[in-house]
C-alpha cells in the first residue's frame, strides 16, 4: 500500500484539513491539488443535495455526487440521508459566488471516494490490516467504512472464533476497529476478517490459570455442555445445566486448561442475567500485514489456520 485512506471523520480535526478551509485562496489550492478533505453535512435539502459547513463558506455536494453509485442508480439515496451530522469526505470541484455575491464551494463526495478505489482499495491484498469503521449492523455481519465512506464486509463467522448470536454482541455503530483483508467478490468488492487479530488459542489460554474464578458470558447451551465465552477468540465447556440461558452472566471456575485438545474445562459457580457491555477490542498483533494465523496450538493434532493468498 502506497497510500492509505481513512474512515470518515479521521481527517475532521487534523491540522491539514482546518489550514485547508482556512480561506478561499486555500480551497482554491485544495480543488486545483483534487485534495480529500472533511466537513460535517449539516442538511440534506429536499433534491437530496448535502450542505457543509466550511467554515469559511458554505458547500454543496449534488446529489448525483454525493456517493459512487447514487447516479447509476446502484446505491439508494438513504447513503446521502443518513450522513446528515456526520463527516463526510469531498473534493473541492469549483467555488462560485451566488445570488447575494457570496462565495460556496460545490463539492464531491463521490470523486474522493473514486480516488480512494483508485489509489487505495484496489491495491489492497489479503492480509492488508486496516483500521475503519463500523456503519452499519446486519445480522449476517457488519459493513465498515474501510476509507472515504467506502463500505465491505465483515461476515459474522470472520468477527471472532467465539460464536455470537449477532454481530451487535461484539460492536455497536461508529465503533473504531481493525480488520483485515480477506478477499474479494466477484464484483470486486472487499470480504474483512477480524478474528485473526485477537489472537491465538495459547496467547488468550495463557489470560488465565487453573484454579481462577473468572467472568465470562454463555453463548451456547447444548444437552452435552454449556459453553462460555472467555474472551472474543477463546471459550470453555462447562457441565449442562438447566437454569442457565445463552446470553446469561456467569463466574466460572478454571478446572483445567488442555492444550492438546484445545479445551478449557469449567465449572458455572453464578449465573444472572445482565446487560451485556462492549468492551475495547484487544488486538495481539501490530503492523499493517497478516500472511499467515495458526489459532490451535502446536499442542493440537487438528489444525485451525488462515492463510492469506492473493
Amino acid at each position: 500500500m502506497t497510500k492509505r485512506y481513512y474512515p470518515e471523520g479521521c481527517l475532521l480535526n487534523t491540522a491539514a484539513n482546518r489550514a485547508a478551509m482556512a480561506g478561499v485562496s486555500s480551497l482554491r489550492d485544495a480543488a486545483h491539488q483534487e485534495l480529500v478533505l472533511e466537513a460535517r453535512a449539516g442538511l440534506c435539502d429536499r433534491e437530496h443535495n448535502l450542505h457543509v459547513d466550511l467554515g469559511v463558506m458554505k458547500g454543496i455536494i449534488p446529489r448525483d455526487e454525493g456517493a459512487l453509485g447514487i447516479a447509476e442508480g446502484t446505491v439508494r439515496d438513504i447513503a446521502l440521508i443518513s450522513r446528515v451530522g456526520k463527516p463526510v469526505c469531498f473534493t473541492v470541484t469549483g467555488i462560485r459566488k451566488n445570488e447575494q455575491d457570496k462565495y460556496y464551494a460545490v463539492l464531491s463526495r463521490r470523486r474522493a471516494q473514486q480516488k480512494c478505489m483508485e489509489e487505495f482499495v484496489e491495491l489492497l491484498s489479503p492480509g492488508d490490516i486496516l483500521d475503519v469503521t463500523v456503519t452499519h449492523i446486519e445480522n449476517f455481519g457488519v459493513f465498515c467504512d474501510i476509507g472515504a465512506g467506502v463500505s465491505a464486509l465483515l461476515p459474522i463467522d470472520f468477527i471472532s472464533v467465539s460464536r455470537i448470536p449477532h454481530p451487535g454482541a461484539r460492536f455497536f455503530v461508529g465503533q473504531s476497529i481493525k480488520a483485515a483483508v480477506y478477499g474479494r467478490d466477484a464484483a470486486g468488492r472487499i470480504t474483512l476478517t477480524h478474528k485473526e487479530l485477537l489472537g491465538t488459542w495459547r496467547q488468550n489460554a495463557d489470560l488465565f490459570a487453573v484454579g481462577e474464578t473468572v467472568p465470562g458470558v454463555v453463548r451456547s447451551v447444548e444437552s452435552y455442555g454449556v459453553f462460555v465465552e472467555l474472551t472474543p477468540n477463546l471459550a470453555g465447556l462447562a457441565e449442562y445445566n438447566p437454569e442457565v440461558k445463552e446470553g446469561q452472566t456467569a463466574a466460572v471456575y478454571i478446572k483445567n486448561i488442555i492444550p492438546e485438545r484445545m479445551k478449557v474445562k469449567l465449572v458455572i459457580v453464578d449465573h444472572r442475567d445482565e446487560e451485556q457491555k462492549i468492551p475495547p477490542m484487544r488486538y495481539f498483533i501490530e503492523g499493517d500485514r497478516i500472511n499467515y494465523f495458526r489459532y490451535s496450538p502446536e499442542e493440537s493434532s487438528r489444525v485451525v489456520e488462515t492463510v492469506f493468498e492473493a
